[in-house]
């Protein structure tokens, strides 16, 4: 018999505050992507997916640009 936790439901931060989120993220990494230290098409990422029940935290969040969030979620 399986001991797997039962999915807790993810709870999505308001639009507004998200924005003022991912704004302290790009803020705190210098408006530079943490791959290749671009400064154009900037993205916030989950380290841990939120699929995988990664959160909204600040610390599971990096700025990257779109060309390299791209290249980790193809893995």
């Amino acid at each position: 018999m399986s001991c797997a936790r039962p999915k807790q439901p993810r709870l999505r931060l308001d639009p507004q505050l998200y924005e003022q989120l991912r704004d302290q993220v790009v803020n705190r990494d210098s408006w530079r992507c943490q791959a290749c230290g671009s400064m154009s098409n900037l993205e916030v990422h989950h380290k841990e997916f939120r699929s995988q029940s990664g959160d909204d935290s600040e610390q599971n969040l990096i700025t990257l640009c779109s060309t390299c969030h791209a290249i980790v979620h193809r893995g």
